[in-house]
C-alpha cells in the first residue's frame, strides 16, 4: 500500500506542476487571490455539503468533529481542472488550470476517535491583464500591463472525539503561509525608458476551527444529522517590499535600469469568525441529501492595504449549499454500477468581494457565484474509491465595466484505504 501511496502521490503531483497555468480568474487580481473552498471531491460534487455529514472511511474538510466515526486510515489526493470562459460583454476569452487540490491522511484512534492532517491550497494568484490609452486619433499613448503571481496554503491538523453515542466534537487548527508578487508596467509614447512597481509579499497566519455533529436514528434504519463549525476569528499577517524602477521594453523582455524607490511593507487581513451550520436525512450507505449554510462577516484590512487598492472592499459573505448521493446497492455482486456512488448538488455564494468598474471607488458591485455539480465514485479494491466530480457555474457580472466568468470544473480524487494500520499482528 505506501509503494501505491508514493506511486500515485508523484505521479499527480508531476502530473499537477507539469500541467501549462495559461490563464485564472482575473479576480484573483484582488486581495489574496482566488479562494478555494476547503472541499473534498466528493463534498465538492454534492455542492459543497459536508458539515452534518460523516463516514466510516471518508475525509470531511468541513467539520473536524467528522472524524470521531472513523474505522479506517485513508489517504485522500485530489487535483482540479478548471476551464474559463471570460465575458466583458463585448470579447469572449478562453483558459484552462490544472492544479493538485489537497494531500491528506486520515486515521481512527480507537473506536471513539479519529484525526487527519494534511496540505491545501487556500488562494492562487494568476492574473495577466493589460490596458491602453489612445489619443484622439486611434493611436495608443499609453500601455499599462498587470501580473500577478503565487497564493496562500495551509497544513492542518484535525482530531475529532465522541462524547456520547449520538454527539461528537472536533478540533482543527492550521498554519497558513504564502508568496505573493504583483506588478505594474508603463509605457508611454515616445518616451524611452518604462516605469515597473512591483511589489512582492509574505503571508502567514494561523486558525482554530471548532466543530460538532449529533446523530439521531430513526426508523427504518434512517439517520437524521445536524452539525455546527465556528472558525475563529484570526488575522493573515502580510510583509513585503515595494520597488518602484524604470526599465527598458523590447522584444518581449524587460531591461531594468535604476531603481527609483524601495520600502518596506506591513499589513494584515481581518479575518472575523466564520460560523457554518447544516442538517441532513439518510439510509446508511444507500442515500443521504443535505443543506447547508455559512456566513462571515466583512473582512477587514490594515496598515498598507487600506490604501493599496481603492478598486475593491470586502463586504458580508455567505453560502447556500444543497446536495447528496445515491448508492442503489453497495453490496450488489451481479452489477457493477449498482455499487457506484451517484453525488450531486447546488450552491448559491455571495462571495463578499464588491468591485468598483468605474474606476471612482462610488459604485460598487458585488461578486456573486452559482454553481451546480455532480460527480461519481467508482469502487476499488479494499474500500478505497475514485472519485469525479464536475461543476458548471457562474461569476461576476458584465455590468459596471466587470467581467462574468462561465466556468467547468473537473475534479480527480483518490481515497485510499488501508484497512491494516493499528492492527496488532499474529505470530503464528
Amino acid at each position: 500500500m505506501i509503494k501505491n501511496l508514493v506511486f500515485v502521490f508523484l505521479l499527480l503531483a508531476s502530473f499537477a506542476s507539469s500541467a501549462q497555468r495559461t490563464s485564472s480568474s482575473p479576480y484573483s487580481f484582488f486581495g489574496i487571490g482566488e479562494e478555494f473552498s476547503p472541499n473534498t471531491v466528493e463534498q465538492s460534487a454534492m455542492g459543497g455539503i459536508g458539515v452534518a455529514f460523516n463516514h466510516y472511511k471518508y475525509l470531511n474538510f468541513l467539520n473536524p468533529a467528522a472524524y470521531a466515526d472513523l474505522r479506517y486510515t485513508t489517504y485522500s489526493f485530489g487535483v482540479l481542472n478548471s476551464n474559463l470562459t471570460l465575458n466583458n460583454g463585448a470579447t469572449k476569452q478562453t483558459g484552462n488550470t490544472t492544479s493538485l487540490s489537497y494531500f491528506a491522511l486520515a486515521f481512527p484512534i480507537g473506536k471513539k476517535m479519529g484525526a487527519s492532517v494534511g496540505l491545501q491550497p487556500l488562494s492562487s494568484i494568476g492574473y495577466s491583464l493589460s490596458n491602453a490609452i489612445r489619443d484622439s486619433n486611434g493611436d495608443a499613448s499609453e500601455f499599462s500591463s498587470y501580473n500577478g503571481s503565487g497564493g496562500v496554503s495551509r497544513v492542518y491538523l484535525s482530531f475529532g472525539m465522541k462524547l456520547s453515542k449520538d454527539l461528537t466534537f472536533g478540533l482543527e487548527a492550521s498554519s497558513s503561509f504564502g508568496n505573493v508578487e504583483n506588478s505594474v508596467a508603463n509605457q508611454k509614447a515616445n518616451v524611452s525608458l518604462a516605469t515597473k512597481y512591483n511589489e512582492t509579499l509574505k503571508i502567514r497566519g494561523g486558525s482554530i476551527k471548532l466543530g460538532t455533529q449529533y446523530n439521531k436514528q430513526l426508523k427504518n434504519k434512517k439517520t437524521l444529522t445536524a452539525g455546527a463549525t465556528v472558525k475563529l476569528g484570526h488575522d493573515l499577517r502580510v510583509t513585503g517590499n515595494e520597488y518602484l524602477y524604470s526599465l527598458t521594453l523590447s522584444n518581449g523582455g524587460e531591461s531594468p535600469r535604476d531603481t527609483i524607490s524601495q520600502t518596506a511593507i506591513t499589513g494584515q487581513y481581518n479575518l472575523p469568525v466564520k460560523t457554518t451550520f447544516g442538517v441532513g436525512l439518510g439510509k446508511f450507505d444507500n442515500w443521504y441529501v443535505g443543506l447547508e449554510y455559512e456566513a462571515q462577516a466583512a473582512i477587514g484590512t490594515s496598515g498598507f492595504l487600506n490604501a493599496s487598492n481603492t478598486a475593491f472592499k470586502y463586504g458580508d459573505s455567505n453560502r447556500f449549499s444543497l446536495g447528496g448521493f445515491y448508492i442503489p446497492k453497495i453490496t450488489s455482486i451481479s452489477s457493477f454500477w449498482d455499487r457506484i456512488t451517484y453525488r450531486a448538488g447546488l450552491r448559491l455564494e455571495k462571495t463578499g468581494l464588491l468591485i468598483d468598474g468605474s474606476g471612482n471607488a462610488t459604485n460598487f458591485t458585488e461578486i456573486n457565484d452559482f454553481g451546480i455539480s455532480f460527480g461519481l465514485g467508482i469502487p476499488l479494491k479494499q474500500l478505497s474509491t475514485i472519485n469525479m466530480g464536475f461543476e458548471f457555474g457562474k461569476r461576476g457580472t458584465t455590468s459596471n465595466n466587470l467581467i462574468q466568468e462561465n466556468y467547468f470544473n473537473f475534479r480527480l480524487g483518490l481515497s485510499l484505504t488501508d484497512t491494516n494500520w493499528f492492527v496488532k499482528r499474529k505470530i503464528d
